[in-house]
């Protein structure tokens, strides 16, 4: 199975029958369906998510499934879930490399894992948790870890030092191994203004994804976490002007646009232009889909083909057809 990266993974408590009828019409990349906090009956939620993977198997929604931490079932929930290929399976409560060696022997190799890091361990030895190519993602659980630490919750909000070290230092270490970062869930869904105040926050720091617990919290989260137009024209004209003043031999040089350009800057112009092109065409489309679902006015349906795409083309030129009814 091909691996994902969660844009805006919704969470859903797999024992809610509501929230289970509402996936099929979910605009959204990713839906977590979640076994572990907040969910009364764990059996039911097991098996609602077993038919739930069962009946979207072919559907372009990912499923990640966050199963109760190693000590609490997780282990059983594992291996009656890996028959039913989610894409990924979330595990809680991870506190050391030893658990996640246990957790990558337990995972089918056609599921990745995905880890939420909330534990006072797991930060400690958060450089040290990619011990396999199966761990993709790292989850930052801040309310668990900031009680873990014995610290009050009210640190959390966007102006604290301690919050912004803290989302910093995790985006650095899950980049620096290779693993994609996931903000935090704000679980105030009805604060939208404080809810965007976190995504511009992040959006500043560096985060592309984040966990979401509404609608309204995925149509923000596909509208602030994506690079900005001017940030991909900065980009383009570095990688094409490094590009042409490489091949007459020089790779420093001062640009009246942007300064001083030499090979990092140019790397980092391709990192930003090296943005996985489905996940544009995913963002795209939930926030065209998003716009006309809030206004009520329009149904749309979209109707795109398995595209392969290579170069740095800009998704702006690729045509996405919509029909309106």
């Amino acid at each position: 199975m091909k691996k994902f990266i969660p844009i805006a993974p919704l969470m859903l408590s797999a024992d809610n029958e509501k929230h289970i009828n509402k996936i099929e019409t979910l605009q959204t990349d990713s839906i977590i369906l979640n076994l572990e906090d907040g969910v009364g009956n764990k059996t039911l939620a097991l098996k609602n998510t077993k038919n739930i993977l069962n009946k979207f198997k072919y559907s372009e929604k990912k499923f990640v499934v966050r199963v109760n931490s190693l000590d609490d079932g997780g282990i059983n929930e594992i291996l009656e879930l890996n028959s039913f290929c989610p894409n990924a399976i979330r595990v809680p409560k991870i506190r050391t490399v030893a658990d996640v060696e246990k957790v990558a022997k337990l995972v089918s190799d056609k599921i990745d894992i995905h880890l939420s890091i909330e534990t006072k361990e797991a930060w400690l030895n958060l450089a040290n948790l990619k011990i396999s190519t199966k761990v993709t993602v790292f989850y930052l659980g801040i309310l668990d870890l900031i009680a873990d630490l014995g610290l009050n919750q009210s640190l959390i909000f966007p102006e604290n030092p301690t919050a912004n070290y803290i989302l910093t230092h995790f985006l650095i270490t899950s980049r620096a191994l290779g693993v994609e970062p996931i903000s935090f869930v704000y679980q105030d869904y009805k604060n939208q203004k404080e809810f965007i105040k976190w995504l511009k926050l992040e959006k500043s720091i560096g985060y592309l994804s984040k966990g979401a617990l509404s609608p309204t919290q995925v149509y923000d989260i596909f509208k602030y976490l994506k690079n900005s137009d001017q940030d991909k024209i900065r980009a383009k004209h570095i990688k094409n002007i490094f590009e042409k003043m490489s091949k007459k031999g020089i790779k420093g040089f001062s640009d009246e646009k942007y300064g001083f350009i030499d090979e990092p800057i140019y790397k980092g112009a391709l990192a930003i232009l090296k943005m996985d092109w489905q996940i544009e065409i995913i963002r795209l489309i939930q926030l065209i889909k998003l716009e006309f679902q809030t206004r009520n006015s329009y149904n749309l349906t979209f109707f795109h083909n398995s595209l392969s795409y290579s170069g740095l083309t800009r998704i702006s030129s690729m045509r996405i057809t919509i029909k309106l009814t």
